[in-house]
């Protein structure tokens, strides 16, 4: 099968499309043909090892010192199910599905083995593979978050980085739970952010949300950028 073999860090040079063998599934594994996958942010500071200073030491330590354990980067999936081992339940052959891999990595590959354990689920119908492969990073932590503060019917949400992976999600989800939302992005994403349902988009290059006198009951910083603007100018 063909890969995207990372084999040491660096810029994207360093993926090479490769012919690898095709795993075989275990028998509490599915075997997956991949039709769909995602470069997410957290995947190309992966690749570059370039993460905050903070974490760089623990990601050595977790992902390879000099180059990636997993030659296989990519966390996100959809695809079918070809070949389901003798003990598992979950699934049959033919399923279609997504899901995550986390730390597992292997999602750039045309196949791949799971544990029927793993985060996976079987596709809605009415997703196409590449809107189900977007889904479990960017749409659960956008949930996740959305829920720690409590959001409600009502509210002022603010979305900074509202056309990323996170922010995205982020914006359809508030507005599902009826809040007001504003979201902040570029010029460029204007207007994808207000077709996800933004009440108000605001250009950041433009204006400085925090200057405007606006007030909100959630500022949801999805890029972790927003604090350090809010920090400065008080």
């Amino acid at each position: 099968m063909r890969a995207m073999v990372c084999t040491k860090y660096g810029s994207p040079e360093v993926l090479q499309l490769k012919e690898v063998e095709k795993p075989t599934p275990k028998d509490k594994e599915v075997s997956i043909r991949i039709y769909a996958t995602t470069v997410t942010a957290g995947d190309c500071r992966i690749r570059g090892m370039n993460p905050p200073p903070m974490f760089k030491l623990p990601m050595r330590i977790v992902l390879g010192f000099r180059k990636p354990k997993k030659e296989i980067l990519g966390i996100e999936l959809a695809g079918e199910v070809e070949e389901v081992g003798k003990e598992v339940t979950r699934f049959r052959k033919g399923d279609l599905i997504f899901g995550s891999t986390g730390f597992g990595f292997g999602t750039y590959a045309e196949y791949i083995c799971l544990s029927e354990d793993t985060a996976l689920a079987i596709k809605p119908a009415n997703m196409t593979y590449e809107e189900a492969a977007a889904l479990p990073v960017g749409g659960v932590t956008a949930l996740h978050f959305l829920r720690k503060a409590n959001i409600r019917s009502g509210q002022k949400v603010l979305i900074y980085g509202a056309s990323g992976s996170v922010g995205t999600y982020a914006v359809q989800l508030a507005k599902h739970f009826g809040a007001e939302v504003t979201g902040i992005c570029s010029t460029a994403n204007v207007e994808l952010a207000r077709s996800l349902g933004a009440d108000k988009v605001i250009d950041y290059t433009k204006e400085d949300f925090s200057r405007n006198g606006e007030t909100y009951d959630i500022i949801f910083d999805t890029v972790a950028k927003a604090h350090f603007q809010l920090a400065k100018n008080r």
